[in-house]
């Protein structure tokens, strides 16, 4: 595994993390869950990304990792980076969303609890909440620093203004906001416009998610639906209606490039991702040590020749302003 500093920090990341958004909650099997983390550990994944709501039910996914620590991760507790966030619904009522300090600290207090931990390695603010002052949301970022329950604060899913802002008042206290995370894919390049910069500007460093939009940048739909894709599970992100016949062509014509490549779809996604210099670290989502060990052999991919970077952006209509 190779690691990347997190912006301009001491911090390293390594540069595919494990994230337990989905397969590690309530509705999953607890050891095929344990045999993931143990597993991503043992080949050189350090960092661990949470969230309050993660599972599902919400906070499940936060209470199993906490049960795979107990059972022997623990003692590596030095040795990994634990992430968890807050700032989406949690729970019923005033005080269960958004980014106020009455629900940020009760969401933090809540997953140190069920993790069982003393502290996050980091702790982020989960998205922008326009209802909050900003002042309100950066002043408990850096208090929970100040307390020692978390070592260093990100943001997540900011617009760039208030990311600059909210890292310039954190400066100001001389705290240093670590990292950014959003969405980033091939086929979501949101994070090019105006953010990349803000990062060299902020020196936070980047941690993407997403990077198979729910599996559309993989080969598991080019024949067909399979019966037990997530497409037919209530609630989730990703729909029928997303796989449309134009993106199936997309999706065969990418997953050519990558054939000539000799990775499958998904790995020069990942791949793609790694090529680019400001990003720290790509969160993967697996339910299986198999699809971990897939996404893992990314990692020892040719680099991209500037044709190959074109004809991705010529497939997916991204032209260079």
């Amino acid at each position: 595994m190779k690691y990347r500093f997190c912006g301009k920090s001491g911090l390293q990341l390594p540069e595919l993390s494990l994230g337990l958004w989905h397969n590690f909650g309530d509705t999953a099997d607890f050891s095929v869950a344990e045999s993931i983390v143990h597993h991503a550990f043992d080949k050189g994944i350090t960092h661990f990304d949470l969230a309050n709501n993660y599972g599902p039910s919400p906070g499940s996914a936060e209470a199993n990792f906490g049960k795979i620590l107990r059972r022997g991760l623990m003692s590596h507790r030095d040795e990994i980076i634990v992430t968890s966030k807050a700032g989406h619904l949690m729970w019923d009522g005033p005080y269960g969303d958004g980014s106020s300090r009455k629900y940020l600290m009760a969401s933090l207090n809540q997953s140190l609890k069920r993790t069982g931990l003393e502290y996050f390695d980091i702790f982020y603010s989960h998205r922008y909440c326009p209802e909050t002052p900003l002042e309100e949301t950066v002043q408990t970022l850096i208090d929970i620093v100040k307390q020692g329950k978390a070592l260093y604060v990100g943001l997540s899913k900011y617009p760039v203004d208030k990311a600059e802002e909210a890292c310039r008042m954190m400066a100001e206290q001389h705290v240093h906001c670590l990292v950014y995370q959003d969405r980033y894919n091939m086929s979501c390049r949101n994070i090019e416009i105006g953010h990349a910069e803000m990062l060299a500007k902020t020196g936070m460093g980047f941690v993407a998610f997403s990077p198979l939009a729910q599996g559309l940048l993989t080969n598991r739909y080019l024949n067909g639906i399979p019966v037990d894709s997530r497409v037919y599970r209530p609630g989730g992100f990703l729909h029928k209606e997303d796989i449309t016949a134009d993106w199936l062509e997309k999706a065969k014509r990418l997953d050519g490039i990558a054939s000539l490549r000799n990775q499958s779809l998904a790995q020069m996604a990942v791949s793609w991702l790694l090529s680019k210099e400001y990003l720290t670290s790509v969160i993967v989502g697996v339910s299986s040590v198999a699809q971990l060990d897939d996404n893992l052999a990314a990692l020892d991919s040719l680099p991209f020749s500037n044709e190959e970077f074109a004809e991705i952006d010529e497939i997916l209509g991204f032209k260079k302003v």
